[in-house]
């Protein structure tokens, strides 16, 4: 068994396991038989819950030590065993053993409140935030907890617990400026990319420099709060969903009457989120948030086809006008095992703007590839960057490109420059 399992005794972690299996009903299925777990949590004594939370979070620690960014145990397809996703491969550790289905539940539903897993049984997913504290130092992780074929399963993340400085991402000069509220007091800039492409690090990133280098308040709200900025020349507010505020669109409403002169969403994941994003930036603060699509015209196209029709001319225009930069990026993997920043810039030009004022958007793609001077990057041009470096291989450029025949003949002609 691993190290920390020896610290926790996991013979009598097992042995609670199966005392307190052994108590549920065999009658019971389904999200009624999670409920009669939780209820059975919630009378069992503290020591108890302790054992079982310490060797739980043994897990996590282990992470730390094995550099794995994700786990996922509990639910049908985890097959009773604990997952590790390192550098972007996920496989079970053996080390750990098997659980069942009811060991599981009980081991993942003791680390949340009474609250929590009744909004868990209610909705069947939850979204939360959840820390270890060792030797003194707090570990933070990124949690959803949901149902798989009628079982309780979670994935955790683990949340960065030092800040990438912005200098470190190989933004062009020009960007950085755009993208410091020293330069450019409003507008709307856009982090976007799929889940695990690095979103939350380089808008962590952003925060940071703008939290050193400029007077001023930055409200944040997340669905986790994830990284907790400590303030320095710049109040940094954390607001929570569930916990601090009741949704992204209330938070963000109620960011106007607390002064602040950075808004940050933590993801415009629906159409209320979004008109009012785009009201609070109208206003004259900038605002920085982050969509799951994998390119800049991809990621305008999305914030106006996810607005009802009779919105989408208004939404068009007001994009057009508030819209400073996005940034859509990928991980992938590079030669030494580990894997590679790859990312896409786009600012907000008098061209752009009228091609997305003008409904043409297909034109931007063109408009980028050609403004490398202003710090503009196609996802195709960074990864043929990243092969001429010797980063990442030809494969992989090809793979994880967007548009796949335009990035095979910028390696061609790569080729016949050489």
């Amino acid at each position: 068994m691993p190290e920390d399992t020896q610290s926790n005794h996991p013979a009598e972690v097992r042995s609670l396991l199966k005392e307190l299996s052994s108590q549920v009903s065999q009658i019971l299925v389904g999200v009624d038989r999670h409920i009669f777990v939780g209820n059975l949590l919630s009378n069992i004594p503290e020591n108890q819950r302790a054992i079982l939370r310490n060797y739980f979070d043994s897990f996590l620690m282990k992470m730390k030590r094995i550099n794995a960014s994700d786990i996922d145990l509990g639910g049908h397809g985890a097959a009773g065993m604990i997952w590790y996703r390192i550098f972007g491969i996920k496989k079970p550790d053996t080390e750990w053993g098997t659980y069942t289905s009811d060991e599981t539940s009980f081991l993942i539903q003791n680390i949340l409140s009474e609250r929590q897993r009744q909004f868990l049984y209610d909705k069947r997913n939850l979204d939360f935030s959840y820390t270890v504290v060792e030797n003194g130092k707090s570990y933070r992780f990124r949690a959803d907890m949901y149902f798989d074929l009628d079982d309780v399963a979670l994935n955790m993340r683990a949340i960065n617990d030092l800040i990438r400085p912005i200098e470190t991402l190989g933004f062009h000069p020009n960007i950085l400026n755009t993208l410091s509220l020293l330069h450019v007091k409003d507008g709307l800039t856009l982090i976007t990319g799929i889940t695990g492409s690095g979103k939350s690090t380089t808008l962590d990133s952003i925060i940071d420099m703008n939290n050193h280098t400029v007077n001023g308040e930055i409200i944040i709200i997340g669905s986790p709060i994830e990284y907790v900025h400590k303030s320095d020349k710049c109040i940094v507010r954390h607001r929570e969903v569930g916990k601090d505020t009741l949704s992204f669109k209330e938070g963000t409403i109620e960011a106007l009457r607390q002064d602040p002169d950075i808004v940050v969403i933590g993801e415009m994941r629906d159409p209320e989120t979004i008109m009012t994003a785009l009201e609070v930036t109208d206003s004259g603060h900038r605002v920085y948030s982050t969509l799951h699509t994998a390119s800049a015209v991809e990621s305008i196209d999305r914030i106006i086809g996810e607005v009802p029709s009779e919105e989408q001319e208004r939404v068009r225009l007001r994009l057009a006008d508030v819209l400073q930069c996005v940034i859509s990026q990928k991980l992938v993997p590079s030669v030494d095992g580990r894997r590679a920043l790859a990312k896409e810039v786009l600012l907000a030009t008098p061209s752009v703007r009228a091609a997305i004022k003008n409904k043409n958007t297909s034109e931007i793609y063109q408009m980028i590839s050609e403004s490398g001077n202003l710090g503009m990057v196609t996802m195709e041009q960074d990864l043929k960057q990243l092969f001429m470096q010797g980063r990442i291989s030809k494969a992989t450029a090809i793979n994880y490109a967007n548009n796949k025949r335009r990035m095979e003949q910028l390696l061609s002609l790569s080729t016949v420059g050489n």
